[in-house]
């Protein structure tokens, strides 16, 4: 029994981690200065925030259409038994009813599993779930695992501005963040598929201080843990910084990851985080 692997673009997986893993990753679009761009193929963040700097107008989003996972769904099973596709969180995107829509169409062949999660928070879930799939798991088995995993996964980033988040609507439980005091910066996660506020610290350095923290306490919570370190443009630095406090912890590095053109649209630039993970399920 083989398994395809299918994601999307908020997973940001590149296009070589793809080709390493098998994974067959679908392209959300951004809307910028009149056009449709795909993400990953067509635009990047830093075309996305040149052009806002230029005075373009603020992007929006769109997920795919049914037709379009359809044709992946039914280029997958030319090789494989079956399909089990993995997106970012419903309570985000529409992307996951896209491709529940089209799963139907298969007879069962096409499982569709809501990560409840986003940029590496997903795709360190596809990347676990195609090396399952390569160990010669069941579908029903990387779910299981998956969803294992998800309940004890975390996400900690920090945004230069609440504005992008704002405007887009992807603010979530974090809402109360919005108009603070000069100098604070919102300390933000994903719970149940949405932001929500992880608190607030005055500064910049506090701010890294407190992912490294985070991150420390949760790998003596879980053992060690996998991480994974993630900006936009304009936050590289403040990745190394989050990096360089973490020397000596027991983690299985999973590197640095640019964050889409996507989700880039509603974190903005400057945006630092990290996921996380136990070693195991």
């Amino acid at each position: 029994m083989t398994i395809a692997i299918v994601t999307d673009s908020t997973s940001d997986l590149n296009a070589a981690l793809c080709a390493q893993s098998g994974v067959t990753s679908v392209p959300l679009y951004v809307l910028f200065d009149g056009k449709m761009h795909k993400d990953g193929l067509e635009i990047t963040p830093s075309d996305l925030f040149a052009g806002l700097k230029a005075g373009k107008k603020t992007p929006s989003t769109s997920q795919p259409s049914p037709a379009e996972f359809a044709a992946v769904y039914t280029e997958a099973l030319k090789t494989a038994d079956e399909v089990l596709s993995i997106h970012i969180s419903g309570q985000m995107s529409g992307t996951i009813g896209s491709a529940r829509l089209a799963a139907q169409d298969f007879g069962g062949k096409v499982t569709v599993l809501d990560s409840r999660s986003v940029t590496m928070g997903l795709g360190l879930r596809v990347l676990r779930a195609a090396q399952l799939a390569g160990e010669g798991r069941s579908a029903a088995q990387i779910v299981d695992v998956l969803e294992r995993i998800g309940s004890r996964a975390d996400i900690r980033f920090t945004v230069d501005t609440l504005d992008f988040l704002r405007i887009n609507g992807r603010i979530g439980g974090a809402q109360a963040l919005l108009g603070g005091l000069l100098n604070i910066k919102p300390i933000l996660t994903v719970r149940e598929g949405r932001v929500e506020s992880g608190g607030r610290v005055r500064g910049h350095k506090k701010a890294m201080q407190d992912i490294v923290d985070h991150v420390r306490k949760y790998a003596e919570q879980n053992g060690g843990a996998r991480v994974a370190f993630l900006a936009t443009p304009g936050g590289e630095a403040y990745r190394q910084e989050v990096r360089d406090g973490l020397s000596g912890v027991a983690l299985e590095d999973m590197g640095d990851h640019v964050i889409g053109a996507v989700v880039a649209t509603h974190a903005g630039p400057g945006t630092v985080g990290v996921v996380l993970e136990p070693l195991t399920a």
